[in-house]
């Protein structure tokens, strides 16, 4: 078994414990045994010096390092409102909190990256002191716990970037949760694991006190590069820990390795075909259109573009659950059983079978899962190929924006840093018709530098690896959604899809959308061509269609506003002109 127990009388449990990582009989020689002892010497040596050096009632504390997942599952079981779904998925309950908390993310000001990081709305200052009180009271809480779990794993299937996590929690869900998205270690880099890069302190279950300086409530997300720590209180939200990490890869990969974060998924077609990138935001059909039984799935969420290719940052999946249904989603379906983690979801008390269209408790009902739970997972998660074409996605409500565009380079920018798509109704409380949102770079929230790093970091390889850039509109067409226009039919959307891999698209004839400048081909691989020019196919009359076009391009000019004093004169240009 693989858990540590740090009491007076473990030393020789520890030694055996790391003993078991390793599987004796791939060791063919003397040389490679004293190796193999050396590494467990120093695994053990490091694992008990961050241990007494950060949790000083260690020696009353039941420490689980990487445990099995049925380990989890027998913990997990005895937490509060936790039980097995019909299909062998732990459900848990993340209490109050069921969403990340964005007003109480915080990154600490100090010499080494404050020139760096795209203070604002987004990221939230706190000073050294801060960090340090709520530092103290996460491991102080953790310190009175009966039971920890300590999970060491990676973030980066590129073993040239890859990161070395550890986690610290007092929860089992937590732990089996982040074993399943991050990068799980063989026995041998566990044994070999070392000291961490990165350590995140979940201390959730406590509240932080709102009265220290910085602090907006009593629930404290934040991040340390200089320390290379994050802490987490008064939320038990698993998502925060793997948006905080994701963070620091927005930070970390750009600034010491030049290598380019991105919000995406990622594809590529079978026997290593060419590669794909999804940008989109919830509700685009990012997760939907990139799994493709043609194409194997690189990654639903989270990748890097190096100088080498692509790689997924995770080792697991994180995909939304609300209206889940083995006809729509089979890959996701299929993946939710024994290992997997259901957050927030309602199920019946009798058969334990999960209602997917029951939101009580939340709309952002999740599962996570190990990628190898989806049949055509690419395993490793990298492809040694650039993208040959980037999808950007949106769900336009107002029914201006064609099914597809090609995009310029410029455009691509342009697009890139608006991030734009229609909030449909009933993802938040409050929201009953669709409402326009912005999102830069696909991924805002997420961001540690300004956008236009990233765009110009993308239009660099764009150019460098000669990437096709495409605009899907997945929203309503006809008319807008309110005027009683109809969603772009997905059998179109994945025509469509199906013409940019071929190549057939992009050898199509084009005319241009008025004040957007977008090319829109007049063909594309059987879809209606009434369908592909929303001018043609507008319900209303045309000067109708023309003030929708002039008032969705105010708002894109309008949010725009925040990025120009950064970005280039034809990148502004590349915007709707009114």
């Amino acid at each position: 078994m693989s858990a540590i127990f740090a009491t007076e009388t473990s030393r020789e449990d520890i030694i055996n414990n790391i003993k078991s990582l390793n599987d004796s009989s791939s060791l063919n020689t003397e040389s490679q045994n004293n190796t193999k002892i050396k590494n467990k010497n120093d695994t053990i040596k490091l694992l008990e010096e961050f241990i007494s050096d950060n949790l000083s009632n260690h020696q009353l504390i039941n420490i689980k390092r990487n445990p099995p997942v049925a380990t989890l599952y027998e913990d997990g079981l005895k937490e509060n409102k936790t039980t097995l779904s019909s299909t062998g998925a732990l459900i848990a309950y993340s209490g109050v909190k069921t969403g990340r908390s964005p007003k109480d993310k915080r990154i600490v000001e100090e010499e080494l990256s404050k020139d760096n990081i795209w203070w604002g709305p987004v990221n939230k200052q706190c000073s050294e002191r801060t960090w340090a009180i709520n530092r103290e009271r996460a491991v102080d809480y953790l310190n009175t716990r009966d039971t920890l779990y300590v999970i060491d794993a990676f973030v980066g299937w590129d073993p040239r970037y890859r990161i070395k996590i550890r986690v610290v929690c007092a929860r089992a869900y937590h732990a089996l949760f982040m074993n399943n998205m991050l990068i799980r270690p063989t026995k041998e880099e566990l044994e070999n694991f070392g000291k961490p890069d990165f350590t995140v302190w979940n201390a959730g279950q406590f509240f932080a006190n709102s009265l220290t300086n910085d602090m907006s409530s009593k629930t404290s997300v934040e991040i340390n590069f200089k320390e290379m720590e994050m802490t987490i209180l008064g939320t038990e939200y698993a998502g925060e820990m793997k948006k905080g990490i994701f963070t620091v890869m927005f930070y970390l990969m750009p600034i010491y390795h030049n290598v380019l974060t991105l919000h995406s998924s990622a594809n590529q077609e079978n026997n290593n075909g060419d590669v794909t990138l999804f940008f989109g935001l919830s509700g685009t059909g990012k997760t939907t259109l990139s799994a493709d039984p043609h194409r194997q799935l690189i990654g639903d969420d989270e990748h890097c573009w190096s100088d080498n290719g692509v790689f997924n940052i995770e080792g697991g999946c994180y995909a939304k659950c609300i209206g889940l249904s083995k006809e729509k989603e089979p890959d996701i379906f299929n993946a939710i059983k024994f290992g997997s983690v259901l957050e927030n979801c309602i199920y019946d008390e009798e058969t334990h079978e999960v209602d997917y269209d029951n939101s009580t408790i939340t709309e952002n009902t999740r599962c996570a899962y190990p990628i190898d739970y989806i049949s055509n997972a690419k395993i490793p998660c990298l492809a040694d190929k650039h993208p040959t074409n980037l999808i950007l996605l949106t769900c336009d409500a107002s029914g201006v924006l064609p099914p597809v565009s090609k995009l310029t380079p410029e455009q691509v920018m342009y697009h890139f840093i608006s991030g734009y798509t229609s909030k449909m109704a009933g993802t938040e409380v409050g929201v009953t018709e669709p409402q326009p949102t912005f999102s830069s770079c696909f991924g805002q929230p997420f961001l540690a530098l300004h956008p236009m790093k990233y765009a110009s970091m993308l239009a660099e390889k764009m150019d460098k690896h000669k990437a096709n850039a495409w605009l899907l509109n997945t929203g309503w067409t006809g008319s807008s959604y309110v005027s009683g226009g109809s969603r772009c039919p997905l059998k179109y959307t994945r025509a469509i899809l199906d013409a940019i891999h071929d190549g057939s698209l992009q050898n199509e004839e084009y005319e241009t959308l008025p004040i957007f400048n977008l090319q829109i081909p007049k063909n594309a691989n059987g879809v209606p061509s009434e369908l592909l020019n929303p001018a043609g196919s507008w319900t209303d009359s045309s000067e109708d269609y023309m003030t929708a076009v002039q008032r969705l391009g105010k708002l894109f000019n309008e949010n725009f506003k925040t990025y120009e004093d950064k970005a280039t004169n034809e990148v502004i240009k590349a915007g709707p002109v009114l």
